[in-house]
């Protein structure tokens, strides 16, 4: 398929994830969806997600993985993929890499403008 409609659809799958995560998660850790992969059929989907605080991911991903036969229905009512893919939820390394880096960059920052 074309590489517009795969953008479109992933934004679409990461608006319902969270949309999702919003309605059916507790407020003591903040899950947010920052991307989605699919497959070439279309079959299934890999979504990555950051969690904060840094030491309940393991919680929130158990979360997300008892929830993926709901997540599944809820796909089918609040979408209109053809077909509705499976997803599996991953923690997004890349994105706590790159806080990091920013974190690195500021301190490297500040100590230039000390001296």
């Amino acid at each position: 398929m074309n590489a517009q409609k795969d953008k479109t659809e992933e934004s679409l799958l990461i608006r319902l994830v969270g949309s999702y995560i919003a309605r059916e998660a507790n407020r003591n850790t903040l899950i947010t969806p920052t991307r989605a992969e699919l497959s070439r059929a279309r079959t299934h989907a890999t979504v990555f997600v950051s969690v904060f605080p840094d030491d309940s991911a393991d919680k929130a991903l158990e979360f997300l993985n008892r929830h993926r036969k709901d997540f599944f229905e809820y796909l089918k009512k609040n979408s209109r993929f053809s077909p509705i893919p499976g997803v599996r939820f991953e923690f997004d390394y890349g994105e706590k890499n790159r806080q990091n880096l920013d974190s690195i960059s500021l301190e490297i920052h500040k100590a230039e403008e000390e001296k």
